[in-house]
């Protein structure tokens, strides 16, 4: 599909005109044959026009707003869907009905009346390749109904030709292709209720799309926890609401980062309108310290880009007991440029809590990605990892302000 927007009402014009030329088909026909199989779908022809007018309509309402309804009317295409839906059910029982009680009548068949019929089969079956894929790319609920309406009368003059044949060999079949076509509008109709319904019902957006929002947010590195996500479609949009607990404090820090992870959900999942993020700091249990070791041993470094190791230390606050603890080799040690800053961002990754340093990095690019995380720089004078970790559980918090 082409990257420029896609003019969904023009479908709907282009449906009405489908229609328009399969009714008119169908109907000449239905009336020069007396075929109950031609004139059960040109009755569905029919009510698919009505109900392509209704798309129509629906298309271009859907996205308009008022102070009635400030938020738009994204749900009406959804109306549309299930109008469809029971008017393919209403088609059905009509159809049924003739074909079960309508005096038998003998139907005239000449070799025009097939290749109507055969063009009748193909003008919804190449439209409706078309249509669904536009449908499915604007996630237009309205365009796919009605893509999956077309599918159908492909399969029903399918059977209306098989119908006429079987006249022309005297072969009684008329009245059974009506009925199969009743079994295949009811099973359409079905689904597009179903569809429109839940919608309709706030259900909800389905677990892979849920999923995905859910590892967007945890991939932001502010984040330490994903509380809730919730979605939900109206229309062809989707409202995603989510809940989320930051290790940054200051609010507008706060609110740079839900802006930001708005913009990662936006660009993860199409056809996002609109994203609430209600944040909320985190309630620490844990801090996780990362200091930069000169070697294996557990000395501490001079350096902080240069450092060859890193360890990583999680400590619990309720006691200061270290609950785990593993060394991983700095992978930008051998960078030239934008070593420090690779390394900070690196660690921000990690979801490290507080850096410590031997090193002075006040005013230098690490301190504001970390400010930028919410992770606190502070500042010691200790040889190794083990003096480290307890000179802060000693001497409390003495921070680098990160901004």
């Amino acid at each position: 599909m082409s990257d420029h927007p896609i003019n969904i009402t023009r479908w709907g014009w282009y449906s009405i005109a489908v229609n328009v030329v399969l009714a008119a088909i169908n109907l000449s026909i239905a009336r020069a044959s007396g075929s109950l199989a031609v004139e059960a779908e040109t009755i569905h022809n029919l009510v698919d026009l009505l109900t392509a007018i209704g798309v129509l309509i629906g298309l271009k309402l859907s996205t308009r707003k008022s102070k009635a309804f400030p938020y738009g009317l994204y749900k009406l295409e959804n109306v549309v869907a299930v109008v469809l839906a029971l008017m393919t059910f209403v088609t059905a029982y009509e159809i049924a009905r003739d074909a079960l009680f309508a005096p038998a009548r003998p139907a005239i068949v000449n070799v025009w009346m097939l290749i109507g019929i055969v063009v009748a089969t193909a003008i919804p079956l190449v439209f409706s390749h078309f249509e669904l894929r536009v449908g499915k790319a604007a996630n237009s609920p309205a365009l796919i109904a009605d893509a999956k309406e077309y599918r159908t009368h492909v399969f029903t003059t399918g059977i209306v030709f098989a119908a006429l044949v079987g006249q022309r060999f005297d072969l009684p079949l008329d009245r059974i292709a009506a009925l199969v076509i009743v079994v295949a509008i009811g099973k359409t109709g079905w689904e597009m209720l179903t569809d429109g319904m839940r919608v309709l019902l706030d259900a909800s957006l389905d677990a892979d799309t849920l999923l995905k929002i859910r590892q967007t947010i945890a991939a932001e590195p502010t984040v330490v926890d994903v509380v809730n996500v919730t979605g939900r479609n109206a229309g062809r949009f989707r409202f995603v609401e989510a809940e989320v607990a930051l290790r940054v404090r200051e609010l507008e820090a706060a609110e740079t980062v839900t802006q930001r992870i708005e913009a990662q959900i936006r660009q993860a999942v199409p056809h996002v309108d609109r994203v609430l993020i209600r944040a909320e700091p985190v309630q620490r249990t844990h801090w996780l310290y990362a200091v930069p070791l000169a070697d294996l041993g557990g000395a501490v470094s001079e350096h902080f880009g240069e450092a060859p190791f890193f360890a990583l230390v999680r400590v619990r606050l309720s006691d200061g007991a270290i609950e785990e603890q593993q060394v991983l080799a700095n992978p930008y040690v051998e960078e030239e440029k934008a070593k420090g800053i690779q390394v900070a961002e690196w660690l921000v990754e990690q979801k490290v809590d507080v850096v410590l340093l031997r090193e002075s990095v006040q005013g230098r690019g690490p301190v504001y990605v970390f400010g930028d995380a919410g992770v606190d720089v502070r500042q010691t004078d200790v040889g190794t990892l083990a003096e480290a970790v307890e000179d802060q559980a000693d001497s409390g918090e003495r921070t680098i302000p990160s901004d």
